[in-house]
Order: C-alpha cells, then sequence, then structure tokens
C-alpha cells in the first residue's frame, strides 16, 4: 500500500546566513517546478525522424502565505514573512524544502526573489503575501550549510 504525503508537511524555509533554515512563515502553499529544455534536431543521416536530447536545466519556486510581524516585541523572529523577504530580494538565498520522503528530508538550493507581492484586502481578510524565486544551479539532497 503506498503511502501518501501531506502537503502540509512540505515548507519552504530560507537560511538565516548563520546557523538555520526559517521556514516562511504561516505558509498557505509552496510550489517546485522543475524544467530541462529539449533540444530538437534532424540530420540527413535519419531523414524524417526527430531526435530529442535534454537540454539545460532550470527550476522555480513559489510561495504564498499569511503576513506575520517578526520584528515587534514576541514576534516570531525564527521564521521568515514578507517584511523579511524584502530585505533578500535581489540576493542570492540558500534555500530548504522538506520533501516528507522517509529516505530524503529534504531539497537544497540557491535561488533569487524575482517576485514579491503583498494583498491587503478591506473586510474580514488578513494581509497576504506571495514570492517567486527563481533557481541557480541545481537541486541536491545533502545541506550545502553543514
Amino acid at each position: 500500500m503506498s503511502t501518501f504525503i501531506k502537503g502540509d508537511v512540505v515548507v519552504l524555509s530560507i537560511w538565516n546566513g548563520v546557523d538555520a533554515y526559517e521556514p516562511l512563515a504561516c505558509l498557505t502553499s509552496n510550489t517546485l517546478s522543475e524544467t530541462t529544455n529539449i533540444i530538437e534536431s534532424q540530420t540527413k543521416c535519419e531523414p524524417g525522424q526527430i531526435i530529442k536530447d535534454a537540454g539545460s536545466y532550470s527550476y522555480e519556486l513559489s510561495a504564498e502565505g499569511q503576513c506575520i510581524d517578526t520584528t515587534s516585541v514576541g514576534g516570531e523572529t525564527a521564521k521568515v514573512s514578507y517584511d523579511k523577504l524584502r530585505g533578500l530580494q535581489g540576493a542570492l538565498q540558500d534555500w530548504k524544502m522538506t520533501t516528507g520522503i522517509a529516505d530524503t528530508a529534504a531539497y537544497y538550493g540557491s535561488a533569487i526573489i524575482s517576485d514579491l507581492e503583498q494583498s491587503a484586502e478591506a473586510g474580514d481578510t488578513l494581509l497576504t503575501f506571495s514570492a517567486s524565486f527563481s533557481g541557480s544551479g541545481l537541486i541536491v539532497t545533502v545541506d550545502p550549510n553543514i
């Protein structure tokens, strides 16, 4: 029987530059999207056949969540919310994403925050944020900060 993985165990975190990965606060969702470009070619050696090879690899991360105040007295300073993400935008960040898989605890990589948005609607709604990260290099399963 298959063991299903609940989405709430897969959490995106950012390296604090010192000693720990800090989770993005109050996430409602996070996504990892990996792409391998395909190189197509045709030759006269094999007329009418399209040959495909793997090209460059890239990945993107995205996250959505509810904003929390990480700066106030008693604030959750061990988490990353919109205020901290603003200060990190444009610089390469090490990240970690838990997997929920027994033999692979987490994925690790480096990315740049490419898009950051805050949404403040009127009425009985909470302040939310969304962030997109553009990956740099490969995704690995061994923590590069150990």
